[in-house]
């Protein structure tokens, strides 16, 4: 049975942050073996590769060459290669409008400030196995950044490589493409093929891998863990599309999380009774039903400002607004991944093709962090050029305040520069 809070009672909101918290914090599986693997690797390259590959992966074929490569992509269903371009297309166009231009400032002393976005240099990109939708989000805007060198980790499933990812890395002119995957991919990122940032989503291991490595390379500045979504639903909303969303999202993996936000008790009744008689189609069955038992939540809220709390409290991957009058609350909402607006606006097709990016922070992290965009790509550097006239106005009150701060080998750099006529 999916779990119900009710906001009539005076502790709700404590009580949805305790809910949150048991998610975020509990660690079921040991990750420490991910130390050794970085260590391992890190010291011994390839061949520590090689062995954890064959371990964990049962791969011993970690470069693949272009033929074959040709060859997988020539078995790929044509209607999934139109279906991948139209995707690319359209995510390609929305992050294009997200392309930044250097900032150039002059001011009166002709002092010239600048800040200058370069791209950096190459990038890793983890991909699970049979996922090109994640491979377009991450390398995508990569690529409009102008990243010069992307490699691809991609693991196979049950001893074979994906045709569909593989086709995707080749409308990306992605080159370097390794069949590894888990902590030991990460690894080999970072101190085999040497890139500057890896980026991408993965399992425990993989997160834990990311975090361990993180100093010695970059990751992306957010946490992108298991799925989440909030759907907001009224006595309009149509129940079919509330049950389609949670369970669609509980699909991913027992730790995702759906939550339905509603002030309509039928409604909720109506969840409650239905929600785990649609499962007997899905693949998956299994697995959403723990994760809704585990993770899923129902919160029956009395006014719109509750709804608004707990939006804010959850800060969601993902959010749905299914009800009519989503403009009472829409711009109140500032801690979310991603708004879906209106009952047309599912949720899932925005992993696919709509336009944004489906690599969202989850796990609360939607409170300080945004979800990947070109501005993941590139490093910022300031430049400054000073006139005579200007180190003469702006550096007397530079070395007061480093005679303030009891730094006086700065007051005497800068007086250097200061020449009394």
């Amino acid at each position: 049975m999916i779990k119900v809070l009710d906001c009539k009672n005076k502790n709700y909101k404590s009580n949805l942050v305790s809910f949150l918290e048991k998610r975020r914090t509990y660690k079921k599986i040991n990750t420490n073996v991910v130390l050794k693997i970085l260590n391992d690797i890190k010291k011994k390259k390839y061949s520590a590769l090689l062995k954890y590959e064959k371990k964990f992966g049962n791969n011993k074929e970690i470069k693949i060459s272009k033929k074959k490569i040709s060859k997988i992509i020539k078995k790929l269903d044509p209607k999934v290669k139109k279906a991948i371009d139209f995707a690319f297309n359209r995510i390609f166009k929305f992050h294009s409008k997200q392309i930044t231009k250097n900032i150039y400032f002059k001011d009166k002393l002709n002092n010239v400030l600048q800040y200058k976005y370069i791209p950096i240099e190459s990038v890793g990109i983890y991909v699970p196995a049979n996922l090109p939708s994640t491979l377009l989000m991450n390398a995508i805007p990569a690529r409009l950044a102008k990243v010069k060198r992307i490699v691809l980790a991609n693991p196979k499933l049950n001893g074979k490589l994906n045709p569909a990812v593989l086709y995707a890395a080749k409308k990306l002119k992605i080159k370097e493409i390794y069949s590894m995957g888990g902590a030991q991919a990460i690894a080999s990122l970072a101190y085999i093929q040497k890139v500057n940032k890896i980026i991408g989503p993965g399992n425990e291991f993989v997160t834990r891998a990311k975090k361990e490595i993180f100093g010695d390379v970059g990751v992306e500045g957010m946490i992108a863990g298991p799925s989440e979504i909030t759907v907001v639903a009224d006595g309009l909303t149509i129940i079919d599309e509330v049950v389609t969303s949670l369970i669609g999202q509980a699909e991913h993996d027992i730790n995702s999380q759906s939550i339905l936000v509603t002030k309509n008790q039928n409604l909720i009744n109506s969840v409650k009774k239905t929600i785990f008689k649609n499962l007997n189609f899905l693949s998956r069955k299994k697995i959403v039903q723990k994760s809704l038992k585990n993770n899923g939540l129902i919160i029956k809220a009395y006014s719109d400002n509750q709804i608004i709390d707990i939006i804010n409290e959850i800060a969601p991957e993902h959010l749905e607004l299914n009800i009519k009058n989503y403009k009472k609350i829409l711009k109140k909402i500032f801690n979310v991944g991603s708004i879906c607006i209106g009952r047309y606006s599912a949720m899932a097709v925005s992993d696919y093709n709509v336009g944004t990016n489906h690599v969202l922070p989850t796990l609360g992290s939607a409170k300080f962090s945004s979800g990947l965009n070109v501005n993941e790509f590139y490093k910022k550097i300031s430049q400054i050029k000073l006139s005579k006239k200007g180190i003469e106005v702006i550096g007397k009150k530079a070395i007061t305040l480093a005679k303030y701060e009891g730094l006086i080998g700065h007051a005497l750099s800068i007086k250097s520069r200061i020449r009394s006529d």
